[in-house]
């Protein structure tokens, strides 16, 4: 996409220097004295006799700087040429015969910016004129500057739109990485939720069928967030995907046709080996490999820096615990090791990111395992997609918002048992 976004040298590359000075001066002599002083100091001159003159040479073309004699009976000429449009860029001098305070005061009031006695010598009118000249370029300049800033900001506001458009359809394509938001399988049902920080995030959480009374399960969390994290959890979802077992990295093609899963946590150290040594990225990820079966209920799990798991028992004990584990993408020879769950009939297991144990309250204080334990407890009444969007609902009570400062995700298993 390129942008045309205007440049700043090129909007004040021209200098802004005042060119054309008015002089208006009833008396002869004094208006040729003052415009040839006036074109001996290099500026262009046009002259008037009176008022009227002034403001139809103005109309001609309008002036820079004006030099006005005739003190309170100038100032309606005054008023005039302030109370026209281009009159705001001009830069007036009233000279005047008697500078008392209530003549410059009302020179003030009727848009004069500098008040300057007649029998001042042409030096002290030369610094003037100078000063006037320095106040205009440096009012140009800030004009020209604040027009820049503006277009600028119309090119920017229109590349955010079209950024936001582009992030509400990236924001479509990752919540299409997670098919289903609820399963139903013999032995057991999954439900699962994302909700992003951003439009987009860094979790994913997904499964994948092993063979018939066996699933996998998978929670990751990438670092950061924004479309680099969403691109790089788009990849990995790649190599758990359920829809290319031939391709999915925890499983393998047994001899007879058959699919048998690897071992969680050989998985994840070939997926460390992977970011290490052939993704360019900085980017590193938390990853919980669970390996679920749904007759026994037993479940083999690897942890590489993610949350431990919670299984909240049948009873309503809630149980938290794991051998925590590097992230994955950190550190080179890394091993992961596997550990086993026991579910029985009626228990749950949670695979959530740090987006729910790390989210804060209003005073800053993290909710923690601790807290995650009573919540989950509190809800033990529900089940399934329910209990997820009730999770996120006192989440949202406990943070005193309904938006997270990071991505919130999960996977819960509900184990039936063999019916």
């Amino acid at each position: 996409m390129k942008l045309d976004i205007p440049s700043l040298s090129e909007a004040v590359a021209a200098p802004a220097v005042a060119s054309l000075v008015l002089v208006v001066e009833g008396e002869e002599a004094r208006r040729a004295c003052l415009s040839t002083a006036l074109k001996g100091w290099g500026y262009e001159v046009v002259s008037a006799t009176s008022e009227a003159d002034a403001l139809a040479l103005s109309a001609r073309r309008w002036p820079d700087i004006v030099l006005c004699s005739g003190a309170i009976a100038g100032l309606d000429f005054c008023r005039a040429f302030r109370g026209a449009p281009q009159g705001r860029g001009s830069y007036l001098i009233l000279l005047v015969d008697r500078q008392v305070e209530e003549v410059v005061d009302r020179a003030l009031d009727a848009g004069v910016d500098d008040v300057l006695m007649r029998s001042a010598g042409l030096p002290e009118l030369h610094a003037r004129i100078l000063a006037s000249a320095r106040f205009l370029a440096m009012q140009r300049e800030l004009t020209q500057k604040n027009q820049l800033i503006t277009e600028t900001l119309d090119v920017l506001r229109q590349v955010h739109a079209r950024i936001d458009k582009d992030l509400v359809e990236a924001k479509k394509f990752q919540q299409s990485l997670l098919r289903e938001r609820y399963r139903a399988m013999e032995g057991g049902n999954l439900s699962m939720m994302l909700r992003s920080a951003g439009h987009v995030g860094g979790d994913l959480v997904g499964y994948f069928p092993v063979r018939p009374g066996v699933v996998g399960l998978f929670g990751l969390d990438v670092s950061g967030h924004g479309i680099s994290s969403a691109l790089m959890t788009a990849r990995l979802a790649g190599y758990l995907s359920a829809a290319t077992p031939d391709q999915n990295l925890a499983l393998t093609l047994l001899p007879g046709g058959g699919i048998a899963a690897r071992p969680p946590g050989e998985v994840i150290a070939e997926l460390n080996d992977l970011v290490l040594h052939e993704m360019e990225t900085e980017h590193y990820f938390t990853l919980m490999l669970a390996i679920a079966d749904l007759k026994t209920g037993e479940v083999t799990v690897a942890q590489a820096g993610h949350p431990h798991p919670a299984l909240l028992r049948s009873d309503g004990r809630v149980e938290q615990s794991g051998t925590g584990g590097f992230p994955v993408g950190l550190l080179s020879g890394v091993g992961f090791e596997d550990y086993k769950l026991q579910m029985a009939p009626g228990d749950r297991l949670l695979i959530l990111s740090d987006g729910v144990t790390e989210c804060p309250d209003p005073g800053g204080e993290m909710l923690g395992e601790e807290g995650l334990a009573r919540m989950l407890g509190e809800l033990r009444r529900f089940s399934g997609p329910a209990l997820l969007s009730a999770l996120v609902w006192k989440l949202s009570e406990f943070a005193g918002s309904r938006g997270f400062p990071d991505d919130v995700s999960g996977i819960l298993l509900e184990y039936h048992g063999e019916g």
